[in-house]
């Protein structure tokens, strides 16, 4: 039976990009290990980027007018109150 692929959570995608940041900041990488890092970064940035856009979109507020309800979108007034 094939393995699962395990589904990284986007706080733990953070922490890898933070990771490979230090690493090629503070680190003499090889030009192809720096080049591998680089090109996991840019991964790890566009999958952050398609998780925060789903989150974005999936913030709707369900309201109930004159017995109907309705979605609206979230906004930083709502938060507030």
């Amino acid at each position: 039976m094939p393995a699962k692929k395990k589904v990284n959570t986007f706080e733990k995608n953070l922490q890898n990009l933070e990771v490979i940041v230090e690493k090629m900041e503070n680190s003499s990488l090889s030009l192809d290990e720096s080049l591998a890092a680089f090109e996991e970064g840019v991964k790890l940035v566009k999958s952050c980027q398609k998780e925060l856009k789903t989150a974005e979109q999936k913030i709707h507020i369900l309201s109930e007018e004159n017995g109907e309800y309705t979605t609206r979108s979230f906004n930083q007034k709502d938060n507030a109150e």
